[in-house]
């Protein structure tokens, strides 16, 4: 009789278990995720709207597609939208690669590198929304020919973004010294608007160090501004050969004064992010960097699929901190099944 009489009460504290393992299993499901955040994809770029959503984008080859979401972890169910499709046969009309997103003078633009087909002839564009809305349509900005934004030299050139210091605005980009592949250094030039260059280009970087020496030809590449809570200024780049298992992160550090002059900018002797063989992580580089409503900063970047993939990529993210001198300090790259909590 008395055996009769615990067996509901088992049952019943089973049920109560089960349940709580569901709730708890459920909860960590809301506010966890795991990488990658994309199973396939290269470049990636982020930017926080004051309207609540992030405001994604990467490289498609074919059009300019943007993502808006307000989970970053969940991109593969975020509303997308073509934003711009280019001219068959036009000038940037193939290979259109790393977009990036700015909010400038009240609109916004995509800077992105494209050629018509010929790969040896990329050059970078900008296109313009027609409004402040984001998701709004967009334009070549009308004094320009076909968007291009190019310095006199008007050399190879990719992986565009923006530095705007002291009031003052730079476009900082990958390119070539001269008319052949065998380098891809860093340049910086002056900005007179968000379409057009008014000085010469100035190198700032070449390949100097063995881990940025990885692949042939030699790669500085993807340059992001990352600016600290005391105003120190970085500029993080992408290292080596983007379709090797080395391809890493650099940093650079301003040291102040006119950011035109070379000698204003200094190279930390080691990569600041590179593969974690542990953690099955190869390649990591081509970053973006976004802050979430707490305030904590995030790195987006693109990783190889496996040892080996060349250029079969995924993307990642993880949140990072700072050392006590200002430097970011991102740790290791994170690989898939780690839960990670979420991007406010």
């Amino acid at each position: 009789m008395q055996k009769n009489m615990k067996h509901p009460l088992m049952h019943w504290m089973g049920v109560f278990f089960l349940l709580m393992m569901g709730n708890i299993m459920s909860l960590q499901a809301n506010t966890t995720f795991t990488n990658p955040v994309l199973s396939d994809g290269a470049d990636p770029w982020v930017v926080r709207h004051t309207d609540g959503y992030y405001y994604y984008t990467q490289t498609t080859a074919s059009n300019i597609t943007l993502w808006r979401t307000k989970d970053l972890s969940e991109l593969d169910n975020a509303e997308q939208k073509v934003v711009w499709m280019p001219k068959p046969n036009s000038v940037n009309s193939e290979h259109v690669w790393a977009p990036e997103l700015h909010y400038l003078d009240g609109r916004w633009y995509i800077y992105f590198a494209a050629s018509a087909g010929d790969m040896t002839q990329q050059r970078m564009y900008v296109l313009q929304s027609e409004n402040s809305d984001p998701f709004s349509e967009y334009h070549y900005p009308a004094a320009t020919q076909s968007g291009k934004i190019a310095d006199a030299s008007d050399k190879w050139a990719i992986d565009g973004t923006i530095f705007e210091f002291e009031g003052k605005r730079y476009f900082i980009w990958s390119g070539w010294e001269g008319d052949t592949n065998e380098q891809q250094r860093l340049y910086i030039a002056r900005m007179g608007t968000p379409w057009q260059l008014t000085s010469e280009r100035v190198e700032l970087s070449r390949p100097e160090f063995t881990w940025e020496q990885v692949g042939t030809p030699l790669v500085n590449e993807a340059p992001q501004v990352l600016i600290n809570s005391k105003g120190q200024v970085f500029i993080v780049y992408s290292a080596s050969g983007s379709w090797t298992d080395d391809y890493c992160l650099g940093l650079l550090l301003f040291k102040g004064g006119d950011p035109m002059v070379a000698a204003n900018w200094s190279k930390h002797p080691t990569p600041v992010f590179s593969k974690n063989e542990a953690a099955d992580v190869y390649g990591p580089g081509h970053n973006g960097f976004f802050t979430d409503n707490r305030g904590q900063s995030w790195l987006i970047y693109h990783v190889a699929k496996f040892k080996g993939a060349g250029w079969a990529r995924e993307i990642h993210m993880q949140p990072f901190g700072w050392q006590s001198n200002g430097f970011p300090a991102f740790g290791q790259a994170i690989g898939s099944q780690v839960q990670q909590a979420k991007p406010n």
